[in-house]
């Protein structure tokens, strides 16, 4: 019997949730990205999932101008978005195969090379500048103090950051987070970063379960006091822009700080890994290049001291 891509695509989107736990992001993401794909291919059942039909929809894909203009001109997609497409894709069509629904082996589905990731950094001079922006005088600054020491201690995510409550026990080192697919993960803590929370705690008067709270006018309308991933962003970039840094500096910034202080200090891979919360250690292994100085040194002490003056 055919089956409805639409409604294959809603159980899809449903196994996700209830059977392997994604976050309501991640489905929101998968939804756009499928849906984007049979509205371009207007088909109708599993079934007319063909090599053809994914051939025309990746033409199509690196074809879409992203909405940025270089020199005058458009820019297309880049291929890491559009392998977000070829992802979820590839994890629909695993769905229906182990449903015994006809369609496209999911393995016919290939990434579109890229290259290297770029890595955003600033330099240990810059983070120090941007650790001690704020004057740590008032609550708000003392927030905004506790948020940059916590994001280099522990090499947060800014989802994992937001979603803090205050009851972490500053008397220990460490405290477990849950991160990306619900996964648990420990954590530490520094003796600046234990202070810096221990002083922006104490000089707060609300009552709200949040670590990090907005202050000012626009609380007192809120429903909830906890900042979100947008507000982290804008308080990291205003300490950044006092701090005189010319970069663009994210949360994401701070935590790839955070990898490589841990790498270029010695630290191996691994346990990075496991610090950052990285499922794969591909992932981590982006952070290498930018910790081989030493390879340069070696190769000036080393190399062609056989050859002739």
């Amino acid at each position: 019997m055919s089956q409805n891509i639409e409604q294959m695509k809603r159980e899809f989107l449903e196994y996700l949730e209830i059977e392997k736990g994604r976050s309501l992001k991640t489905i929101e993401n998968y939804d756009r990205y499928l849906s984007r794909f049979i509205e371009f291919t207007q088909i109708k059942k599993p079934q007319n999932i063909t090599d053809e039909v994914v051939r025309k929809f990746r033409l199509w894909l690196n074809r879409q101008e992203n909405g940025v203009i270089t020199e005058g001109v458009n820019e297309t997609l880049k291929k890491k978005t559009q392998n977000y497409y070829l992802i979820a894709l590839r994890a629909f069509l695993k769905f229906l195969r182990r449903r015994e629904i006809d369609s496209l082996s999911p393995e016919r589905i290939e990434l579109a090379k890229v290259g290297d990731r770029d890595i955003d950094l600033i330099s240990s001079d810059d983070l120090e500048r941007l650790l001690a922006a704020p004057d740590a005088t008032d609550v708000k600054s003392l927030r905004d103090k506790a948020i940059l020491e916590l994001l280099f201690s522990t090499g947060l995510r800014v989802s994992e950051l937001c979603s803090l409550n205050n009851d972490i026990d500053l008397k220990r080192d460490e405290f477990s987070v849950r991160g990306k697919g619900e996964k648990i993960r420990v954590v530490f803590l520094s003796s600046t970063a234990k202070e810096a929370i221990r002083n922006y705690l104490d000089k707060r008067k609300d009552m709200d379960e949040a670590m990090f709270v907005q202050f000012g006018k626009n609380a007192s309308n809120a429903k909830s006091l906890r900042l979100s991933s947008r507000s982290i962003e804008r308080i990291v970039k205003h300490c950044a822009i006092k701090a005189g840094i010319s970069k663009k500096v994210t949360p994401h910034v701070v935590r790839h700080s955070f990898a490589t202080d841990l790498l270029q200090n010695g630290a191996d891979l691994r346990s990075v890994q496991a610090l950052l919360g990285h499922a794969n250690i591909a992932t981590t292994q982006v952070y290498t290049h930018v910790t081989d100085k030493h390879l340069s040194d070696i190769h000036k002490a080393f190399h062609g001291k056989g050859r002739k003056k």
